[in-house]
This record gives C-alpha cells, sequence and structure tokens, in this order.
C-alpha cells in the first residue's frame, strides 16, 4: 500500500469505503497533525460508540512491543475491527538518537507533560542501557555521554526520575524491538485486527518501515523544518490551515498583521500555535476579529530562535535585533559557549569574503551583480582564491614544523596529507553547488572594513578569555562584544 501526505487521507478514505483497511497503519511527522490523521482514520475503523470493547490504546511511556503484538493478535470478545493503538511510539529511535531523545524530554518537561517527557527520558535510557542508578548519582553526564546538557537539565532528570518511581516504570530494553515488530507485520495479524503506531520520527532504510510500507499504510504528517523558502512557505500553509481550522468553528478571523504577529511569538510551532489560538478565542470574547492589540495584550513570546537569526542581524549590523535574539537564545538554554562559536564563525566567514574582495580575486565581484552573474563569474574566483589559501596554509605549516626540527624537515608525503586535514571552514566556496548564501553574505560584507573584521576577531579572543575567568556574565560580555561589533558608522550598509 502507498504513503500518503495527511493532506490525502480524507481522499483516501473516500475512495476506499468498501475495501479491507489497512492491518498496520504508520502515521509520523508533526505531532498536531499525526494527532487530527489519527482521530480521522480511528472514526472510520472504529466509531465511537465500539471503542469501549474493540479499541485498545497502549501507553507510550510503557511501550512494551511484545505486549502491544500479542493484543493485536487477540481476538475481541464483539464482531467487528479490533483496533489497537500504539501513540507516541520510540520504535524507530536508535542510541544515535540520544540527542534527539533529551531534546523532546525537555520540551515535554517544559509543557508540564511529565508523562511524555518520562516515555522519552527512558527510551533514551533504554538505548543507552542504563540503569536508574546511572542517571541518578553525579556523573549522569558522563553515563549518558552527553557533554552539552543545558543548566537545567540536573532538577529535570531528578523530576523523571521521581515520577517513574512513583509510577513503578521501568527501563525499555531498548534493542531488537523493531526487528520484533518487522516479523510480527510480516507474519500478519488476524483479518480484522489492526495495529496504528504515532511516532514523531521514521527511518525509511529501516526493515520495519519497508514492511509497513509494503503490508500497510503509511501517513506523513511531516513538515520541512529548515530555513529555505520552500521550507517556510511549506510552514506558513501548514499554519494558515491550522488557523482557519480553529477559528471557523468559533466564528472568528484574524487578518494578515495579526496573524504575523502570533507567528512572530511562536514560530513553527503547531501545538503552541494551536494554543495560543484557542487563548486568543476566550481572550476576545463577543469579538469575532482578533486584533494585533489582542496577541500583544493576551500572549507571551515562547519562540525558540535559531541561532542564525542572531547571527544574520550581527552580519547586518543592527545592534537592537542582535541583542533580541541574543537574550531569546539565552532564555532558551543555549549555553553562551554555543552564542560565541557562531559568533566567531560568522565573523570568520565575514573576514574571509572581505579578504576576497580585496584581494586580485575580488576583481570579479560587482556590488549590482546578479545572482546568476554571482554564480557564473564570481564563484570560479573564489575557488581559486580558496585553493590559493589553502596552499599558503600548508606553506606555513612545513614552515613551522621545520622550524620546530631542522634536521628533521616535514616531507612531502606529510605535506600532501595535512593539505587534506585542513577544514573546508577555512573556505568561503565550502558548498559551490549551493552559492545563495554565500551571495547574501557578501552583501553583508560590504558593511565592514577587513580592519573592522580583524578588530572583530580580537574582540571575540578577549570574550572567549572572559568566559574563562569567570569574572563577569556571559551575558554582558557576549552583548559588550556585540554593541562593539556592530557599532554605529558612517555607511555601515549599502543598500
Amino acid at each position: 500500500m502507498p504513503e500518503i501526505s495527511y493532506k490525502e487521507l480524507k481522499k483516501y478514505l473516500q475512495q476506499h469505503p468498501n475495501d479491507p483497511l489497512a492491518p498496520v497503519v504508520l502515521i509520523f511527522g508533526e505531532e498536531v497533525l499525526a494527532k487530527s490523521a489519527f482521530d480521522e482514520l480511528l472514526d472510520v475503523l472504529v466509531p465511537p460508540s465500539g471503542r469501549s470493547i474493540n479499541y485498545d490504546l497502549v501507553d507510550g511511556t510503557r511501550e512494551n512491543i511484545h505486549e502491544v503484538i500479542a493484543r493485536v493478535k487477540t481476538f475481541s470478545l464483539m464482531p467487528g475491527r479490533k483496533v489497537v493503538a500504539l501513540r507516541n511510539s520510540r520504535i524507530f529511535y536508535t542510541g544515535s538518537d540520544k540527542s534527539r531523545l533529551l531534546e523532546n524530554t525537555r520540551k515535554a518537561h517544559a509543557e508540564n507533560d511529565i508523562k511524555k517527557a518520562a516515555g522519552y527520558f527512558l527510551s533514551m535510557m533504554g538505548h543507552l542501557h542504563l540503569s536508574f542508578e546511572d542517571v541518578a548519582g553525579a556523573s549522569r553526564a558522563q553515563s549518558m555521554g552527553l557533554a552539552g546538557t543545558a543548566d537545567g537539565d540536573d532538577a529535570l532528570i531528578d523530576d523523571i526520575l521521581a515520577y517513574c518511581l512513583e509510577k513503578g516504570l521501568s527501563v525499555p530494553s531498548g534493542a531488537g524491538d523493531s526487528r520484533v515488530l518487522q516479523r510480527a507485520v510480516e507474519n500478519g495479524f488476524p483479518e480484522a485486527n489492526h495495529l496504528v503506531i504515532t511516532t514523531d520520527v521514521v527511518d525509511k532504510r529501516r526493515g520495519l518501515y519497508k514492511a509497513i510500507s509494503s503490508k500497510g499504510l503509511v501517513i506523513n504528517c511531516s513538515v520541512p523544518k529548515g530555513a529555505r523558502r520552500a521550507d517556510r512557505m511549506a510552514q506558513q500553509s501548514v499554519l494558515v490551515e491550522k488557523m482557519k481550522s480553529i477559528l471557523a468553528p468559533a466564528g472568528k478571523t484574524m487578518d494578515q498583521a495579526a496573524y504575523m504577529a502570533l507567528f512572530e511569538m511562536t514560530g513553527f510551532d503547531l501545538s503552541i500555535f494551536s494554543s495560543n489560538l484557542e487563548k486568543l478565542i476566550s481572550y476576545t470574547g463577543e469579538r469575532s476579529q482578533i486584533t494585533t492589540g489582542d496577541v500583544q495584550a493576551a500572549l507571551k513570546r515562547s519562540r525558540k530562535d535559531p541561532v542564525y537569526e542572531l547571527t544574520n542581524a550581527l552580519a547586518e549590523r543592527r545592534a537592537d535585533q542582535a541583542l533580541f535574539f541574543l537574550g531569546s537564545m539565552l532564555a532558551s538554554d543555549l549555553h553562551p559557549l554555543q552564542v560565541l562559536a557562531a559568533l566567531v564563525n560568522q565573523v570568520r566567514k565575514l573576514l574571509l569574503i572581505r579578504d576576497f574582495m580585496d584581494s586580485p580575486y575580488g576583481r570579479q565581484w560587482q556590488t549590482a551583480g546578479s545572482y546568476d552573474y554571482f554564480r557564473q563569474q564570481v564563484v570560479p574566483a573564489m575557488g581559486d582564491y580558496d585553493r590559493d589559501l589553502l596552499d599558503r596554509l600548508e606553506s606555513w605549516q612545513g614552515m613551522l614544523a621545520e622550524d620546530v626540527d631542522l634536521k628533521a624537515p616535514v616531507s612531502a608525503q606529510k605535506k600532501k596529507t595535512r593539505k587534506k586535514t585542513l577544514s573546508p571552514d577555512l573556505m568561503i566556496a565550502g558548498n559551490p553547488k549551493n552559492a545563495y548564501p554565500i551571495f547574501q553574505l557578501f552583501k553583508k560584507a560590504r558593511g565592514f572594513t577587513k580592519d573592522e573584521l580583524v578588530n572583530a576577531v580580537g574582540l571575540l579572543h578577549a570574550a572567549d578569555r572572559q568566559f574563562k575567568s569567570g569574572a563577569e556574565s556571559p551575558k554582558l560580555i557576549l552583548e559588550k562584544v556585540i554593541l562593539e561589533i556592530c557599532g554605529t558608522r558612517t555607511g555601515s550598509l549599502v543598500p
């Protein structure tokens, strides 16, 4: 059977009213969309009047694949379809997904859903073969193998462990469950019995996914999370569709300005976006129109800004926006050292581009040139510049090695090896096939002189030393650096 989009589900069900429905259905992707697809499917499989007997919901927190399979293979006491639902499953997760599982744990805990948070955390423990004792002591960060844990993780983990002990929850095995379920799907279930699985992530390379897509139905509820124009348009389309589905039954409308104010506060988070719409419906009472003022008065900003918002603001020398995004990211528990690393990376790129512009290779660059011109004329020159730069770096490294031991100069073979190990981050055109982001960065680099960017490197280096001394607040250090780099000068950005 096919993989279909959640938008195609209604049409699919209408086109197959009398066909036997799939013995196993996998619904994956955005949680809010997956829940909506699940509810729509369940209404067809088991009407509300028959759910007390023919519908069996398995708690994802206590995910036990052997128990799930046993329930699907057990015949119902009453005639008709029987549905076993495994909601919020983590069957496709592996040990390499520990960072994602921890992030989902944090998100669920922040939303006061301790039950879901415990499910994600227990799944991570299972895949890492950890016991409660391993994560209860001072060595938990080492046991979990996650050096980048946030400051609030200790309290979060203590909270989850207390909940698990109170509810008598145990650590799942984590290993082999996927293969066990795959064999069960391939062997088949009783004719009138169905298994419905919802999850936020799948791996289409896995045998389990291939078995389900062959024997059952897959409903794709995923939404691209990138920053490309196509991704943003897809996100906006989903949000507008969700907004209409919530406001229309309540007899409410929202103009473009109010929608944009709401989006600015939430970003692409369907759960918070939907919750905020419900708050606005209650807040406006009998009024049918929701205004920008209502959004600002009734809601608090919960959006988690990506790092590129900060680095773009810095590159455009917009100090006010850069400080705003800095505060937002630090409030979201992003470590100050991660912010500093992002600023260093951006300034380094700007400095390389500015040096290219001032070099003989930069003769091809034209301020008013189109993107097509940039791609055809400037990108090849950037490649020549990068190769020249790497040759110079190799030569410098060779001279340094010879200074260390004049009697044992570096061999040509070692020089060749060293050249291969130089990081592509040292190049402007690290990925020349995707040149548009570089084109945009060229426009921003015009707003700096080379001396200003060299000075910015020194400021960031000094900030790194201040971080390590612990003499001042990291937030204050970063704010000072941003203000000094952005600065105010005549002609800071060429329009």
